[in-house]
């Protein structure tokens, strides 16, 4: 699924850095400046919402989006990350790429 999500985004124009796991990703997070994190909720060794916790530490201007397909996931990820989008599987890719549109038209119209 992340190899379908990746592809989406970059036929759509977005830069992409791929991982499989929460613990890849806070390292590059670290590093390099990414204006949004898109991760699962359920993941191995680091759940969504930890990495979303440590992103907002280490990389507070990042956006996060959260994929789940557990509705109880979905209300727990909502009180603890408020900030974040939450897409709710099964989406078509277009949703995606939508939803992904729509955090950077928001964040546009915030700096305005």
């Amino acid at each position: 699924m992340r190899g379908y999500l990746s592809r989406a985004l970059e036929k759509n124009g977005y830069e992409v850095a791929s991982v499989d796991r929460g613990t890849e990703a806070l390292p590059l997070l670290e590093k390099e400046h990414f204006d949004l994190l898109l991760s699962d909720i359920v993941m191995p060794e680091m759940d969504g919402i930890e990495l979303a916790q440590r992103c907002n530490e280490v990389s507070p201007g990042t956006k996060v989006m959260f994929i789940t397909g557990f509705a109880a996931v979905t209300l727990k990820a909502s009180r603890e990350q408020p900030t974040a989008k939450v897409l709710s599987k099964p989406f078509h890719l277009r949703d995606l790429v939508l939803e992904v549109e729509r955090i950077f038209e928001d964040q546009a119209q915030a700096s305005l």
